[in-house]
Order: C-alpha cells, then sequence, then structure tokens
C-alpha cells in the first residue's frame, strides 16, 4: 500500500510522518514538484537529443517512427554504444540497463557478431536464392527448441506471432483465439485494457477471446463456453511471462493448465517466446517442461538485427511446404538475408551457450533481489517483478499476478525514477522495464544498485511509503 494520495485526492497541508523530513507540501503536490524539477535538469542537460527531435518532426510524424521510443518532452538520441554502454548526442555515457527492450542480449557490437557480418558482406547481400547459413541457423534453433521441429524465419517478433495464428486458423479451420490482458504480442497484437477492454485500434480482426492473466479458472470458462457453442478456438496465445505488461510471470499451474486447456479443445497452444526465450538456452518452456504446439521467437536470436521466427508441430508446419500443392504461403524478401542469418547464427554458437544463459539470468535474479532489497530497508512501497535478466519496477509493494494488481499505482513515481537514473548515468525505460545484456556483469550490477539507493536517498520523502 502507498501512503501517496490519488492525483485527483483533496489538497492536504499536513507533513507527512512516513519518512524524516518529508515536505509539509500535500505528498502528491510534492511528487508533482520534484518530477517538474527532474525534468526541467532533463531539458538543460540535452539539447542536442531536443534540437534532434525538431528536425525529426520535419520528415517523421512527431519526430518518431517507433512509438515506443518517444516520451515527452523528448527522447534521447543515442549516437554510439559499446558492450553495456551507450552515449547520448549531449555526450553523456550512460549504462545500458535496457538492451533494447530485450533485443539487444549481446550488447553492442560484439567482435564475433560483428565479424560474421563482415564475412556475410564479402559474400554479396542480396542473393536472391536460398543460402547456406539459414539452413544453420535454423539446426541450432531447433537443437535449443526440441518442440520447433520446423519453422520460418520472419523479420521480427510482430511477424512471427502473425504467421504463427495463420498457422494455427489454417489447420483448425477455426477463427477465435484467446488472449490475456495485458500481453504484447506485437504492433497489431497488442491487448493492454483489462474488464474487457481490448485494445490498440490498429490490432488486426481476429475473433479475439480476452481473459486475465494467471487466472486458470476464468480461461478454462471461456474454453468451455466456446466449444459448448460448437465454435471452439483456434489459438490460445500466451506470453509465459508478459513482457510489455510489467514482467509478471504465469505461474507453473496457469501455463500447465493451458496446455491441458488446449488438448481437450483441439485449439493449438501458442508461446510467444519472443522476449522469455532468453530465461535460459531453451526459453521457458524448457524450465518449466512445457512443450506448445506453436512458438514465436525474434529479439536477439538475429544477433541484434531484425529477426522472428515461428515453428512447431511438423503437422501444422509442413502446411507451408512449397512442394504440396495446398501448400500456404509465406513471403518475405528478407526472411533468410545473409547478414540477420550470419549475426543470429554467430551469436548462438559462439556467445549464447547454455552456461552464458544460466549465468546472466542469475545475475538478473541477484539484481532483481537486491534492489527490492533497497525498497524494503527504505520502507518503500515499490518492487521489481520479473524472472532472470528481466525486470520491470512497480509503485506498488502488492503481490503481483496480472497489470490489473498494479492499478491506482501513481505513473509518477516510476517517471521520477527513471529520470534520477538517467541523472546517475543509468538508462532504463521510462515504463520501469530493465533487460540485461551479457556484457552488462557484476561490477555493472554494483552501479545500478548505487545509483537506484541514491535516487532513492535522493526522493525517499515523495516516493510511497509500505503499509
Amino acid at each position: 500500500m502507498s501512503r501517496l494520495a490519488a492525483p485527483d485526492a483533496a489538497p492536504d497541508t499536513a507533513p507527512s510522518s512516513a519518512h524524516p523530513g518529508a515536505s509539509t507540501a500535500h505528498p502528491t503536490a510534492a511528487l508533482e514538484a520534484a518530477l517538474a524539477a527532474a525534468i526541467e535538469r532533463y531539458r538543460a542537460r540535452h539539447p542536442a537529443s531536443a534540437a534532434q527531435l525538431e528536425r525529426a518532426a520535419e520528415v517523421l510524424p512527431g519526430g518518431n517512427t517507433r512509438s515506443v521510443l518517444f516520451q515527452a518532452p523528448f527522447p534521447l538520441t543515442m549516437v554510439r554504444g559499446e558492450a553495456c554502454w551507450l552515449w547520448d548526442a549531449d555526450g553523456h555515457r550512460l549504462l545500458d540497463g535496457l538492451g533494447e527492450f530485450t533485443a539487444g542480449l549481446y550488447g553492442h557490437s560484439a567482435a564475433p557478431i560483428r565479424a560474421a557480418i563482415v564475412a556475410a558482406l564479402e559474400g554479396g547481400l542480396s542473393l536472391s536464392s536460398h543460402t547456406l547459413r539459414e539452413v544453420e541457423l535454423a539446426r541450432e534453433i531447433v537443437r535449443r527448441f526440441p518442440a520447433m521441429p520446423l519453422l520460418r524465419f520472419t523479420n521480427s517478433g510482430t511477424e512471427a506471432n502473425l504467421l504463427a495464428l495463420a498457422a494455427a486458423v489454417a489447420h483448425t479451420g477455426r477463427r477465435k483465439v484467446l488472449v490475456f490482458e495485458g500481453a504484447y504480442h506485437g504492433g497489431v497484437l497488442s491487448f493492454g485494457g483489462t474488464g474487457g477492454s481490448l485494445k490498440s485500434p490498429v490490432n488486426v480482426p481476429h475473433e479475439w477471446l480476452l481473459a486475465p492473466y494467471n487466472d486458470l479458472s476464468a480461461a478454462a470458462a471461456i474454453v468451455q463456453r466456446e466449444a459448448s457453442g460448437g465454435d471452439a478456438l483456434a489459438a490460445i496465445l500466451v506470453e509465459p511471462m508478459l513482457g510489455s505488461g510489467g514482467c509478471i510471470p504465469g505461474t507453473p499451474e496457469f501455463l500447465h493448465g493451458l496446455r491441458r486447456l488446449a488438448d481437450e479443445s483441439g485449439a493449438l497452444l501458442v508461446f510467444d517466446e519472443v522476449m522469455t526465450s532468453r530465461l535460459s538456452a531453451g526459453g521457458r518452456q524448457a524450465l518449466l517442461g512445457i512443450a506448445p504446439d506453436l512458438t514465436s521467437l525474434g529479439k536477439y536470436f538475429g544477433g541484434g538485427l531484425s529477426f522472428g521466427a515461428f515453428g512447431g508441430r511438423r503437422d501444422v508446419m509442413q502446411r507451408f511446404d512449397p512442394r504440396r500443392p495446398d501448400a500456404l504461403g509465406h513471403a518475405g524478401t528478407f526472411n533468410n538475408n545473409v547478414l540477420t542469418m550470419a549475426a543470429g547464427l554467430a551469436g548462438l554458437r559462439e556467445l549464447w551457450t547454455p552456461a552464458a544463459a544460466e549465468a546472466l539470468n542469475r545475475r538478473g535474479d541477484g539484481l532483481r533481489e537486491r534492489c527490492n532489497a533497497l525498497f524494503k530497508a527504505r520502507g518503500l512501497a515499490l518492487q521489481f517483478s520479473g524472472l532472470g535478466s528481466l525486470m520491470n519496477l512497480h509503485a506498488t509493494d502488492r503481490a503481483l499476478q496480472r497489470p490489473a494488481d498494479a492499478a491506482g499505482s501513481d505513473g509518477r513515481v516510476k517517471d521520477l525514477l527513471y529520470f534520477a537514473l538517467l541523472e546517475r548515468g543509468v538508462f532504463i525505460a521510462r515504463r520501469g522495464l530493465v533487460s540485461l545484456s551479457l556484457p552488462f556483469g557484476d561490477a555493472e550490477a554494483d552501479l545500478f544498485s548505487a545509483a537506484l539507493d541514491d535516487a532513492l536517498a535522493t526522493h525517499h520523502a515523495v516516493l510511497p511509503a509500505a503499509c
């Protein structure tokens, strides 16, 4: 629970007793003032990024071509990266705790990946044909994901999920897809709403059914209702841990239960492991011992270049075999482009070994526990949720099973800590996402936790107190 009142609460000039030295202003007003001051310091420290947005806005709507990167008053412009460090247009060196929203697993320009790209360039770019490396990359992925004996490449995780759903619809002859509140499966597959509200207006028009995350009984009721009406599901699409929805893990009981529901109803269980694939060398499905019917991948599997893949059961994926007279079509000029194939193969073979995966996720668990211990020691209603190398800040200490559990928390708390960490040389997502890269080691974890602790000490009076 938090001592901060809701933003529209009545004024209260009584001093807070939760923190010694707290402001005598209403805590919400004090938080607003602290955030406004942090934003003004941000403006003063980043004039080049501000100017860059103005130039970009002349040719791009709002100066932006990837919505998640925009923020008020203006986003940072990065000009260079090395290992787990970034430099912005104003010359600030920042510890990269965002890792390209989970895609930057290898850090910036890892030597084996750089060498592989150069070698691929020497052989020519657009070869208009099958190439050698695509087979090797596919074999490496199949070796790590036994539930994907056949797969196809795409250019993004969004495409991978779109094609996985298309395969499910074609295979089952059904149209309805069960998804979960707070899920994000790509730019046209976003379900951030709760209580029956789906939606992004740009979502593709599948027949969507929405259930609360981690609520197996609610999912079962929907599956049974559809089956009794003679219009069963084509697919159950789920992230084994919500990514953009706040790094909220699906419980093993929930995810195993979805496997049973799919089996009973004849629907295909689709695991979106675009983000969670990094939780082990074989994704979260390997950790849980669940074999989904289809899996979608993306992000780091291309070694830092554009990539996606979908694959799964042979009987489903063989429908894309172009030797069949009834084959499903699947186009994509750059699906097997030589640069992505080379970079992805080098990354998996030389960097993302099972030992490296285990070590990185162990460091992530340790950092999350360390940060949560800081919150507890300071008596703050804050927490990082997540698993392994992925975590997300929340301005509440309530147990989180679904995004709705964080409802009512004040988003300005995360905003303030975002700007406070930037001032201390640490870069994360403004929404609180932290994604570690392989070069992010113990020394960097020390820097991260020290910066966070200093930010908490500075702004202690306006942060939500635990009850």
